[in-house]
């Protein structure tokens, strides 16, 4: 593991005594294999012992892993045969939202998704997937041509919102948000939205608005970022972690909220340190929603739009004296 955080220092530790062991044995011929196993399952005990009790904060971390996988790795990994269509029609293309149309058990299917980039060069590219007005028309002008098509969509999540610049603000920044979350409670084709790394504010929302809500393990989904949260509330950026407690981000809390529908498991220790068993569980997940929606699709098309509207319109309801009202 290249990069790692403190909370997973003496896994990286006790992982490194493990390959240097394995390479000894290699190396001078010698048969370590009892102890080599007994390292394995030391390793996989303290996994399980870290990772069952993270803290929010934490999780948090971990949805910002710089080798979890990104939008591009899913598609290529689950849709081979993707083709990335660009630009708004208006401006320009923006690298940090990524679209373009494939094929699900033979069906085709329109996926737009945020795009990080791995390389210095590549995250100045895709400006760090935090999307400017285009990137959202254009997410906007994708979304049109499936609803003339009849194709699902599906939507990757994975940013920290926006891009809060003055020249995405002078484009149009807030209305182009504001259109996007219109335009998805219109569709009447189905929406998946996963949540693979972070979900943040209004840049997330305005492509997840949908009939499905995924989430990744570890992964979290708010309505800000536990630093800008902290600057607003005790302006201070430091109490990110206070912060990280209080919004309920995880995917436990959002599932208990009614805000998304299913958490999809990771490998132990996260999504980075397995890309096949992660991309393997987004596959049957996928499988799973995508073809109840389509059902619902070929029969009664017009009931995704109304339940899509019922599902975001429940947010927030609660009981008083035994009358359900809204926040």
């Amino acid at each position: 593991m290249d990069a790692f955080f403190e909370f997973e220092k003496p896994i990286v530790n006790l992982e490194k005594k493990l390959l240097d062991l394995r390479e000894l044995s290699r190396q001078e011929g010698v048969d370590f294999s009892q102890e080599i196993e007994i390292l394995e399952k030391k390793v996989a005990q303290l996994i399980d012992q870290t990772y069952a009790k993270l803290s929010p904060w934490q999780r948090v971390q971990l949805s910002r892993h710089p080798n979890r996988p990104y939008t591009r790795d899913y598609i290529d990994a689950l849709f081979p045969d993707f083709l990335e269509l660009q630009g708004d029609r208006t401006f320009g293309d923006d690298q940090a939202i990524l679209g373009g149309t494939a094929t699900w058990k033979g069906r085709p299917i329109l996926i737009i998704g945020h795009q990080k980039g791995r390389s210095t060069k590549q995250k100045m590219e895709r400006n760090f997937g935090m999307a400017r007005p285009e990137g959202y028309r254009k997410a906007m002008r994708l979304m049109e041509l499936a609803e003339r098509s009849r194709m699902p969509i599906l939507t990757l999540i994975d940013t920290p919102g926006a891009y809060p610049g003055l020249d995405a603000e002078e484009r149009g920044q807030s209305q182009a948000i504001a259109e996007s979350i219109r335009l998805m409670f219109g569709l009447t084709v189905p929406v998946v939205a996963l949540v693979i790394g972070e979900g943040g504010s209004g840049g997330a929302l305005a492509i997840g608005v949908a009939n499905r809500v995924l989430m990744q393990e570890y992964s979290v989904y708010s309505v800000i970022s536990p630093e800008s949260c902290a600057s607003i509330l005790w302006s201070d950026s430091t109490l990110a972690e206070r912060a990280a407690e209080k919004l309920k981000m995880t995917p436990p809390d959002l599932l208990r909220l009614d805000i998304i529908d299913e958490v999809i498991d990771e490998p132990k220790g996260g999504a980075h340190r397995s890309w096949e068993t992660t991309f393997e569980n987004v596959r049957k997940a996928l499988d799973k929603h995508l073809t109840a929606l389509c059902r619902t699709l070929d029969k009664d098309p017009g009931k995704l739009s109304e339940e899509r509207l019922k599902k975001f319109r429940k947010m927030g309801e609660i009981s008083i004296g035994g009358v359900s009202r809204n926040k």
